[in-house]
């Protein structure tokens, strides 16, 4: 089986106008039920999302969901697992801590329409409320000219078009049983806005490694050594390796509660696991001003394997 990006769920750049990341837990208490809920939503979801983009073509709706390890082990004990499928492991570095939080589904939607997205999720939920918990639900939006919410552009060196099916879908030579699949790690940050905001613009440039207006690239002498753009990289065997990316931010401004939703598409886990141990290990600057609160695994199964669920072969 060959890479087609037609047969893989929304794991490119495209970070939408606004976005509704969920988290959701099964509740465990009826296999048989979580079963059948689980193969008729992955018999229906694809279903309701194309219905949605004829009522609302104009709203460009994106979605991809997926499955935590505990819950591919519950629905499926004997069936075939992705490689790189695991519970995320936390990363300790000497100052912060990559904390590693429950998920069994995920499900990240985003759209030019906030209305699109809750639609969307209404209807997603119809299928399964009956079984599962919400762990987390997070709604996002996009800044100003598409930057993050600490002001600088979002997503320079990620991939464009067609080329992140490169970084993001499995390829048979990696798992010839979920090929077109993809991993995506979910990680939910607050920022403590207030002293990020009393920095000198230089100092956040430094902070960051690019210009603030521009986005232009600091030099390696202006940037500090532990930069977002120089720690958060991963260069294993000297060649830089990577992922498609979405900083989402998100906010209740009246609570002072502000943060950025993370979420990272790989058809490497082992990638991602290494940017965030360089971030993390070298504390990165920007951790002064953000502390992670959640952080999980999942699989994004391509339209194949889901066809593969609702036919109850797995």
């Amino acid at each position: 089986m060959t890479v087609d990006i037609k047969k893989a769920q929304d794991v490119y750049k495209d970070a939408g106008e606004s976005v509704i990341f969920t988290t959701l837990m099964l509740k465990r208490d009826d296999l048989e039920a979580s079963r059948d809920a689980i193969a008729e939503f992955s018999d229906m979801s694809n279903s309701i999302i194309n219905s949605m983009r004829i009522r609302d073509p104009e709203a460009q709706a994106h979605i991809a969901w997926g499955f935590g390890s505990d819950a591919w082990d519950y629905l499926f004990p004997n069936a075939p697992k992705p490689k790189e499928l695991e519970n995320f492991k936390e990363i300790k570095g000497p100052k912060y801590t990559a904390v590693s939080t429950p998920g069994d589904l995920f499900i990240h939607i985003r759209s030019k329409k906030m209305a699109v997205c809750y639609e969307l999720m209404d209807q997603f939920m119809e299928i399964l409320r009956p079984i599962t918990t919400v762990e987390d639900e997070t709604h996002g939006f996009r800044y100003m000219e598409g930057r993050s919410i600490v002001g600088f552009i979002d997503g320079t060196e990620n991939p464009a078009g067609i080329e992140s099916m490169d970084y993001t879908l499995i390829d048979e030579e990696q798992d010839s049983e979920f090929v077109n699949g993809s991993y995506a790690f979910a990680q939910k940050y607050i920022h403590n806005m207030d002293a990020w905001k009393k920095l000198k613009t230089e100092d956040q440039e430094k902070a960051i490694g690019r210009h603030k207006f521009s986005d232009r690239e600091l030099t390696d002498e202006e940037k500090l050594p532990n930069a977002h753009n120089v720690v958060s990289k991963d260069e294993e065997g000297g060649v830089e390796h990577k992922i498609v990316r979405m900083n989402v931010p998100f906010s209740d401004p009246a609570k002072d509660v502000t943060g950025t939703y993370f979420i990272g598409y790989s058809k490497d886990f082992a990638i991602t696991n290494r940017m965030l141990t360089n971030m993390f290990t070298k504390s990165d600057r920007l951790l002064d001003f953000s502390t992670p609160i959640t952080g999980n695994l999942f699989f994004i199964p391509s339209k194949t394997t889901l066809e593969k669920i609702a036919d109850g072969d797995y």
